[in-house]
């Protein structure tokens, strides 16, 4: 063997370390996992079973970090608000501390009611039951990692429950109108999300970076959609992330939020001219006022998200704690402070260690996002699960926020499209004038404001001239100028795995079921 094989070879196992060493951490934590339970369960008769159902839940807890994290912080990391460490630092505080400050003290054992438990008596079936959805869903969550498909947990988990419940108590166990709501979120939340992002996106570029003097109407609209912002999160946070803590009705949570923003309106609003003075005349300026309210909006997505999330990996193992503890199927169980911190600590872990895959997916692979994209994702996630809420529609953060960006990007074709139009009649209508005018016209139209851009056009078609150009080169130029922002192949990825998730993981979940009541039962 020469000596440039033996560099390859080291090579490819100095390319592999990083790969390993991510995986021996995650090892290290369930093993912690397994000495902490084996040391608190003497005495406990089946406690044994805590065991493995600790390993799975901590197992759970990793791959939501790996997954569903991104959706949070990968706009911010994708338009370069925050670097991808500080992502990481910013979302595992803020997952960890929504987890264990409003996680609750209670969840419910059968998640979104899709199955009924009085149809399992057996605690044992029970507790199999719940292992088999906890790793089901885990497993599903680690394979969409693998291919860059962020995933609904929520879906994930969901479909493990109702897989291992149809395999333990057969098909009348299941709430079918519920899964039929939970279906139809499948097209509910991207295209709610997506509208909404680019709804802020259009206001943003009417309001301000379609003026000409961009910096005196971002110093009168960016502290508006500041206001706008800090009424939607404050709302959203008191209606979702604190709602185990303190539970309040929609008008309260929203008067509390408008007095929130009434006050941060007039903090910022001088912070922003100050700011604004010291910018050119520029969309990069614009951007820049947009960084430290999309910074904060990503750390409050991620503490609403790590109080509510967190029972997607606790929940179940809660409920065999419970279930092994009292000796019977509860349908709801009370949360240790072990089980939280499992919850916690896995989520945080999992973001550090496999999150920056699926935050690069969201945040740049996607569609090419800005921090004023960024910003309209953003309010999209909270206001959608606002309005989602009121109207009782179930709806999925991950499929907000991925909705939301592909909902900017499509806004984007759609402008680029609509403006090169534009400039198609522009060079139809002077096709056989000096090519120095017609420079001159577009580049005073490229730089005129909205209204100065619609007089202009109406002004050609007053005085529009007979076109030379045959269809056939009319639609030549339309394919020319016709510009894909979005990665299709992208879209279908993603779509296709979030429509295989409830099944897939209920398969899965069912298997693992008959797997486990084989080897338990005599």
């Amino acid at each position: 063997m020469d000596i440039n094989q033996l560099n390859k070879i080291e090579q490819a196992t100095l390319f592999n370390r990083p790969e390993i060493m991510r995986f021996g951490y995650a090892i290290l934590f369930l093993v912690a996992i397994v000495i902490y339970i084996y040391s608190q369960i003497e005495g406990v008769p089946g406690g044994f079973m805590l065991i493995p159902a600790a390993m799975i839940g901590g197992y759970m807890a990793i791959n939501i970090g790996a997954n569903d994290v991104a959706n949070n912080v990968g706009p911010a990391v994708g338009s370069k608000a925050l670097t991808l460490t500080g992502a990481i630092i910013l979302a595992a505080i803020f997952e960890a501390s929504g987890a264990l400050i409003a996680g609750g003290d209670v969840v419910s054992t059968i998640k979104k009611g899709i199955i009924d438990p009085s149809s399992i008596s057996d605690p044992n079936t029970f507790i199999w039951l719940m292992m088999a959805a906890l790793l089901a869903g885990a497993v599903w969550l680690n394979i969409a990692t693998a291919l860059g498909a962020p995933v609904s947990t929520t879906h994930s988990i969901v479909g493990g429950v109702l897989g291992a419940g149809i395999a333990a108590g057969g098909l009348g166990i299941a709430n079918w109108d519920k899964m039929g709501m939970i279906a139809a979120s499948w097209v509910i939340s991207p295209v709610l999300g997506g509208l909404i992002a680019a709804t802020f996106l259009f206001v943003i570029k009417r309001t301000i970076t379609y003026q000409s003097d961009m910096i005196s109407a971002a110093k009168k609209m960016v502290p508006i959609l500041i206001m706008i912002m800090a009424w939607a999160f404050s709302t959203y946070l008191a209606l979702k992330g604190l709602k185990k803590i303190w539970k309040m009705d929609f008008p309260t949570a929203a008067g509390i939020g408008l007095a929130a923003a009434v006050i941060i309106y007039t903090v910022v609003r001088p912070m922003i001219a100050k700011k604004a003075d010291a910018l050119e005349n520029g969309k990069a300026s614009v951007n820049i006022l947009f960084t430290i309210p999309l910074i904060f909006a990503a750390a409050l997505l991620s503490f609403a998200h790590g109080a509510n999330d967190v029972a997607n990996a606790v929940g179940p193992l809660a409920a065999i704690n419970d279930a092994i503890l009292q000796g019977g199927v509860v349908q709801k169980a009370n949360i240790p402070l072990w089980v939280m911190m499992i919850g916690a600590l896995g989520i945080a872990l999992g973001l550090a260690l496999f999150g920056p895959k699926l935050i690069r997916t969201v945040g740049s692979e996607i569609t090419e996002l800005d921090q004023m994209r960024a910003f309209s994702i953003a309010m999209a996630a909270a206001i959608t699960v606002i309005i989602a809420s009121q109207l009782g529609l179930p709806v999925s953060s991950t499929h907000i926020a991925v909705g939301g960006v592909f909902g900017v990007g499509f806004l984007r074709e759609y402008l680029k499209a609509a403006y090169a139009r534009r400039i198609q009649k522009i060079k139809a209508h002077h096709q056989n004038e000096d090519e120095e005018k017609v420079s001159q016209f577009l580049a005073e139209f490229d730089k005129a404001s909205i209204a100065e851009k619609s007089r202009m056009l109406q002004e050609l078609k007053r005085n529009k001239k007979e076109s030379h150009l045959s269809k056939k080169e009319r639609k030549g130029l339309k394919k020319v100028y016709r510009e894909e922002l979005v990665k299709r192949s992208a879209l279908l990825k993603i779509a296709a795995a979030w429509v295989i998730t409830v099944p897939a993981s209920g398969a899965m979940a069912a298997l693992i079921f008959f797997t486990l009541r084989g080897m338990m039962l005599p």
